[in-house]
């Protein structure tokens, strides 16, 4: 895959990060956070299972297996902690702290896979940053900083240091097994894992009947968040880990965008501003890859 290809898809990664997350929240306020994250699972599961049959063999091998265990077992918590911050917290507060995980990616693609960034590719990445929390900051919390010590800023800080981790384990499994098993193998622990949840909890009379009631809402999240993860996945098998991720960090501009365009909602001028930064500064960096 050439390098041209593999920006392409973090690209279209970014965009369907946008589209999933901003259904994501949907979904979590109306079902949980373990079903809407089972809901991922299975649908990833299904929809991959024609892509997938010819990589299983590989799990055989011990290391591969520890792996996909490892990744699905990190994405499950980075996922539990990250929806109850978005539960607990603001959204405008929260995805801020999110974005730690872009810092994580950078230093263990830095120390393991030994990739190394110029300083134009630092410093666009820094602005990035720059209109990242710009975006998420509204004018009452410039006034009042100590609302960013909340309780869900907290929770989505621990949130982003595994989300950090399942970035990278997710490309090294990329390149060791396949981009397709990076995301259908840890689909398959995770959806276990929220089934064993579920059923010492509730059990799965809500979940069938969420199922039913909200099933273009889940089918509509679950596409977008499968082919996101995807694309990654496809992005970093072939690409430096750390400039795709930061690429793709720009999805919360997305986001804004959804949420002017579909809930109507009012932001300040330096949140257009912000939005505008980290977009562009997301394509010059595809240029400098």
């Amino acid at each position: 895959m050439g390098i041209e290809t593999g920006i392409i898809f973090a690209f279209l990664a970014m965009f369907c990060w946008g589209i999933g997350d901003f259904m994501i929240q949907k979904n979590v306020r109306k079902e949980g956070r373990t079903e809407a994250l089972l809901f991922i699972g299975l649908i990833a599961l299904i929809g991959l299972v024609p892509f997938v049959w010819k990589d299983i063999p590989s799990l055989l091998y011990t290391p591969n297996l520890i792996l996909i265990v490892s990744l699905g077992v990190l994405t499950f918590i980075a996922a539990m902690l990250n929806f109850e911050a978005l539960r607990e917290g603001k959204i405008s507060v929260v995805e801020v702290v999110f974005e730690i995980e872009l810092i994580v990616t950078l230093l263990l693609s830095t120390l393991i896979f030994h990739e190394k960034l110029s300083s134009a590719q630092w410093l666009v990445i820094s602005f990035i940053f720059i209109g990242i929390i710009l975006m998420a900051v509204k004018s009452h919390h410039l006034k009042n900083p100590r609302k960013f010590l909340e309780k869900g800023a907290i929770i989505g800080f621990f949130g982003a240091l595994f989300m950090g981790s399942v970035n990278f384990l997710t490309a090294s499994s990329a390149r060791t097994i396949s981009p397709i098993m990076a995301v259908w193998g840890p689909a398959l622990v995770f959806s276990i894992l929220c089934l064993i949840r579920i059923s010492r909890r509730e059990g799965f009379q809500k979940t069938k009947k969420n199922l039913s009631k909200f099933r273009y809402i889940i089918l509509l999240m679950g596409l977008a968040d499968l082919l996101a993860w995807v694309f990654y996945a496809f992005a970093t098998s072939s690409n430096k880990v750390g400039i795709i991720t930061a690429i793709t960090e720009s999805y919360p501009a997305v986001c804004l965008i959804l949420g002017l365009w579909i809930n109507k909602e009012k932001i300040n001028v330096h949140q257009y501003l912000g939005a505008g930064l980290a977009l562009t500064c997301s394509f010059i960096l595809g240029f400098l890859l």
